[in-house]
Formats: C-alpha cells, structure tokens, sequence
C-alpha cells in the first residue's frame, strides 16, 4: 500500500513538475504584451494565442492535480484517515497543518473555474480572467512547492 502511494505521488510530482516548467515558459513568452488590454487581446496572432492557451490549460492541469491527488496523497502518507473526508475536510486539515491557505486554495479552484469558460463573447471577462490567471499561477506554483517540500520531510523520516 505504501509502495503503490509513493509511486502513484511520484508520478503527479513529475507531472506537475512538467506542468511548471510549460506555464514558466508560456509566462516567459507572454511578459512583452502582459496585461493584456481587449485591444491588445483582439490583436494578438495565433502563435500568441497558442502561449495563453497553455497558460490557461497548464494553470488548469496543475490546479486539477494538486487538488485530486496530491493534497489527500499527503494526508494517507502522513497516517491520517482521510476515508470519511470531503474536499473541505481535506483542505481544513491541511490549513491547520499549515500547508496551505484554504480560502486562497479555492480563489485559485474559482479561477480555475472561470477560465475552462475562456471563449467567451464578454472580451472584458476573458482578458481579466487571462491576466488573473497570468498574475496569480504563481501562487498555485507555490503552494506546489511548499507541499512537495512536506512530502520529502516525510520520506525522510
């Protein structure tokens, strides 16, 4: 059970490490037009496009994988029984373990939430979102860090 744990958390560990690497390099590649405006949105090409695309579904696949495996993978590597848990439970006992903000934590799950919306016809909404999104991935790269840092104080005990 451990073994299949410790492998299962080291397979999302790699996949969001890959995750991080392709929004730094999206980030990187749109910092000359950000923030954007509508009127710059409306002018950008597709190979632009294609940067705000990965931004958006790497800021998703990182936020979708650290909230369905690895927050609770840390709670059963740290002996707790998370069986009876809901998301809420997981996330409050994980607040008070002061591994992550929960309020912050779902922020980001609403951004997240906002952005799998991005084609929308409301160019305001879909270039505030898009510069939310660029502003505050950095954060959701940060709670990754911070988790994966507890993971290895647990291995190392």
């Amino acid at each position: 059970m451990k073994k299949d744990i410790d492998d299962s958390l080291n397979k999302k560990i790699y996949e969001c490490n890959r995750h991080i690497e392709t929004i730094k390099s999206a980030k990187e590649f749109l910092k000359p037009i950000m923030p954007l405006t509508v009127e710059k949105y409306l002018k950008i090409d597709m190979f632009q496009s294609s940067f705000i695309d990965q931004l958006i579904f790497r800021f998703s696949k990182l936020q979708d994988t650290i909230g369905e495996s690895i927050l609770k993978a840390i709670l059963i590597k740290s002996q707790e029984n998370v069986e009876r848990m809901t998301f809420l439970d997981i996330l409050n006992r994980l607040e008070k373990l002061e591994l992550l903000d929960k309020n912050q934590w779902l922020e980001l799950r609403e951004l997240r939430n906002n952005i799998a919306h991005e084609y929308s016809f409301n160019h305001d909404e879909v270039v505030e979102n898009i510069n939310l999104t660029y502003k505050r991935v950095d954060e959701l790269i940060e709670i990754f860090y911070h988790l994966h840092n507890f993971i290895q104080n647990i291995d190392k005990k």
